[in-house]
């Protein structure tokens, strides 16, 4: 009777020391007397008790949140960065047997690339070209995270907080480019009808009657408001033939 029972609790005991069941997504690194065997899995796994060890490795991409670094800028700016960094095991082995606590290690690199990769750029760089700065990062930590079997897929700069002097000192910025922007239009406005205006002065010069039609024309549009006071524009040529007469006569006097 103490045998069978016996018996029983070692059998036990031997089936949940010996099977293992992997999800989908897990990979089993084995370990027997110290020496990476393979990773196996998914599924049902046998190992052999006390010899065999194994270690779980999750397949799945993994959203890392990188902390706000304080970074100072090639123009000496002072700002906060963060980040976010997407990334997956591609070599359980190699996760397991090149790097200790893989997940750490990760997170210490992407905050220190995203210090350096900052401090090189200007404010202006990172502001306007994100995608510049993005692409970099995820370069270098890929590069980085290579012989630790692990694939950095994408960083995304989230969020960069500026001093409240340099706010201030941009949208001053932003302000005067706007009314520079506004006077070069307006100046441009002016050479254009200036142009016009000089253009159609010729026109006139080479056809004086135009000058008539257009005080014709002059004169229907002030008829058709109700004005109390009407006026009455009188062309300067009307008046060059007195003014030759009087020249005339003064020439006669001299």
């Amino acid at each position: 009777m103490y045998t069978l029972a016996a018996i029983i609790v070692l059998v036990i005991f031997f089936l949940s020391s010996a099977i293992r069941i992997l999800n989908e997504y897990e990979r089993g690194v084995i370990f027997r007397l110290g020496r990476v065997i393979a990773a196996k899995g998914p599924g049902l796994i046998i190992l052999i008790p006390i010899i065999d060890k194994m270690i779980k490795v999750d397949l799945r991409t993994v959203t890392m949140d990188v902390p706000a670094q304080d970074v100072i800028t090639r123009d000496n700016v002072s700002v906060k960065v963060n980040a976010v960094v997407y990334f997956r095991v591609m070599d359980a082995v190699k996760a397991t047997v090149e790097v200790q606590q893989y997940l750490y290690a990760t997170s210490q690199l992407a905050q220190t690339t995203l210090r350096s990769v900052c401090g090189q750029a200007e404010l202006d760089k990172i502001l306007s070209e994100r995608e510049k700065v993005n692409t970099e990062i995820q370069e270098i930590l890929d590069a980085h995270t290579d012989p630790w079997g692990i694939k950095v897929s994408v960083v995304e700069v989230k969020q960069i907080d500026l001093p409240q002097e340099m706010q201030r000192a941009m949208a001053k910025q932003a302000e005067a480019e706007r009314e520079r922007r506004a006077k070069v239009i307006n100046a441009e406005g002016e050479y254009q009808a200036a142009t016009r205006l000089a253009e159609a002065a010729g026109i006139i010069a080479e056809h004086p009657i135009a000058l008539q039609l257009r005080y014709l024309q002059t004169l229907r549009e002030v008829a058709s408001e109700n004005n109390s006071t009407t006026l009455f524009p009188i062309p300067i040529d009307l008046f060059k033939p007195f003014m030759k007469l009087a020249e005339a006569a003064e020439g006669k006097k001299g």
